[in-house]
């Protein structure tokens, strides 16, 4: 089955993710829902399957539109397409949004699951990341939300943030048990450029240390195995059945339908883009046109992808899966794994290839070195 990705292009701050102004947030806010289910109508035979097993409002703040209007999208997704019985549904949100005004209404609508980017407890560290909520807020939206029946929780956590002690991080992880939380998603802190957090690195006054961030991955390894998380995916870990439908359909290289401006789809052969820019996708869907670029993908751009998503989860790579791609490209994988598993950074056993416990926080960069480059 296939998922839906909603991107809801509106920030509370300025992103990369978005080409937004914030003169143009009322009237845009109120035709973008409109927008997307127009979009929604135009790409409804975009999907293999009209099954779907996951709807997820997400990129920018989704939570910044009001509860009825997500409902509205979700019934109308509903009427293009059949919705598993199970779906998840997932919303993005800011613990200073998550109200309990805004989570009252959201009760009322078929949302079961809350990814929210806390990224830590702690005032300080949200002050030094630019975070406009406080340690306060980001535990008071975990209990409303529990209030009000959300159960299927996820929250976002930052690691390797400049004098964080162990003992400190240690802190963080215990939080989760204290709220209870099923899912949770852990990143080493990234310096994104022309923000404070870069002029403060690039003057001297903080360093983002690597060798900080591996032990800080390391005491997150050893917390989720001894409280019960799963660390299926590089950045992910979850309690039994509490894993996240969505993402991990997209890490199994399924197809999903993106709406919204800069959304991205994937169909297994090619990947979509929408225009970025907010007043210019509006214009090309009032006029019926898809403002959109498309990307087909080569044999080795999917084989490429298939190496770094797969050597993200814990369960690795099938070997069977190598039959789908050229013999050549099957010579160069088998050819590559052999001379990284005799380093110890891969593992082969029962038909598979994966990544072990101890080289997990350099994933990306051993699966860089089976990519086929031409």
């Amino acid at each position: 089955m296939a998922g839906v990705y909603v991107h809801i292009p509106f920030c509370r701050q300025a992103c990369a993710y978005c080409d937004f102004h914030f003169s143009t947030l009322s009237r845009d806010r109120e035709a973008m829902p409109q927008a997307i289910l127009q979009e929604l109508n135009l790409r409804k035979d975009y999907l293999p399957s009209k099954e779907i097993n996951s709807i997820y409002f997400g990129g920018g703040t989704p939570s910044i539109l009001q509860p009825e209007i997500i409902q509205t999208l979700i019934d109308g997704l509903k009427q293009v397409y059949q919705c598993s019985a199970t779906a998840e549904i997932t919303l993005e949100a800011n613990p200073d949004d998550l109200t309990d005004a805004y989570l009252k209404g959201l009760a009322q609508t078929e949302v079961n699951r809350l990814s929210i980017g806390i990224q830590s407890f702690k005032d300080e560290d949200l002050q030094l990341m630019n975070r406009a909520h406080n340690a306060a807020e980001a535990r008071q939206c975990l209990d409303l939300a529990r209030a009000y029946g959300f159960k299927d929780l996820s929250i976002d956590l930052i690691y390797g943030i400049p004098h964080q002690k162990p003992e400190d991080w240690q802190w963080q992880l215990e939080q989760l048990l204290q709220f209870e939380v099923p899912h949770f998603s852990a990143y080493a802190l990234t310096v994104e450029p022309k923000t404070a957090l870069a002029k403060w690195v690039d003057s001297g006054k903080l360093k983002v240390d690597e060798e900080q961030a591996a032990q800080h991955f390391k005491q997150l390894q050893d917390f989720a195995s001894a409280h019960g998380y799963a660390h299926y995916e590089l950045s992910n870990f979850a309690r039994p059945d509490a894993k996240a439908k969505h993402n991990t359909a997209y890490w199994h290289g399924e197809a999903y339908l993106g709406l919204g401006p800069a959304a991205h789809s994937y169909n297994g052969s090619s990947r979509q883009s929408n225009v970025a820019n907010n007043a210019l996708y509006l214009k090309a869907i009032a006029q019926g046109n898809l403002p959109m670029e498309e990307e087909h993908l080569s044999i080795e751009d999917r084989y490429n992808e298939w190496l770094m998503t797969g050597l993200r989860l814990q369960e690795g790579l099938s070997l069977a899966q190598l039959a789908q791609y050229p013999i050549e490209l099957g010579d160069y994988f088998n050819q590559q794994s052999k001379r990284l598993i005799a380093k110890g950074q891969l593992q082969e056993q029962e038909g598979r290839i994966f990544i072990p416990l101890e080289k997990r926080f350099f994933s990306d960069g051993i699966a860089a070195e089976l990519f086929y480059i031409s």
